[in-house]
């Protein structure tokens, strides 16, 4: 059975630390590919903040380009919005029977990890892989030493998708941080620049 390490987030816009951490995983966790989960639509984002999500593929598309064992994956596109995990993950586990997946989470998604929706659910039918956002005193116990949670020493991110929103707001130039070929696209559309 193929194991997938599903990697979620609005990616708005990916940069090259998120590229860092998806080749940590698939290399430390024994996977066989990493999925790029984009979400039109987090419930605990403002929907305000967010470039179009059909924008945001093409953006991400861009800088899997040279990576084969990274694909994007849309089915978030298709299931009612707010994106909640658990369908999302119900949704996966219909469509691909034969499949293994695995969460790939920043640290701190787990300080409120018991608001999601279904949370116990996703913590019976999937491991979660952390990687560093905040530092463990804010995380509840319970998640700490959980028997489906595992912490590799993942590295952590140096920049945010929102420091690079804010660079590019502030006409600095990011194209070191984000992979290239995004870069351009971002730059020939004038993205994250008002």
């Amino acid at each position: 059975m193929k194991r997938i390490g599903l990697f979620f987030g609005s990616f708005n816009p990916i940069h090259n630390d998120h590229l860092k951490l998806a080749s940590f995983f698939l290399e430390k966790a024994d996977l066989d590919l990493i999925w790029f989960m984009i979400t039109p639509q987090n419930p605990w984002k403002k929907i305000t903040d967010l470039l179009d999500e059909t924008e945001r593929l093409k953006i991400v598309s861009q800088a899997l380009l040279s990576h084969p064992k990274f694909e994007v994956n849309m089915i978030e596109f298709k299931l009612p919005k707010p994106n909640y995990t658990y369908t999302t993950l119900t949704k996966l586990k219909k469509e691909y029977p034969e499949k293994v997946f695995k969460l790939i989470l920043g640290a701190d998604n787990l300080i409120s990890f018991d608001k999601w929706k279904n949370y116990d659910k996703i913590l019976d039918e999937f491991e979660l892989l952390i990687y560093p956002r905040v530092t463990n005193e804010s995380i509840p116990k319970k998640f700490l030493e959980h028997s489906k949670i595992f912490w590799p020493k993942a590295p952590d991110l140096i920049i945010s998708s929102s420091e690079i929103r804010k660079k590019i707001r502030e006409g600095n130039d990011v194209s070191t941080k984000v992979p290239t070929k995004s870069w351009e696209y971002i730059k020939e559309n004038n993205f994250y620049s008002t």
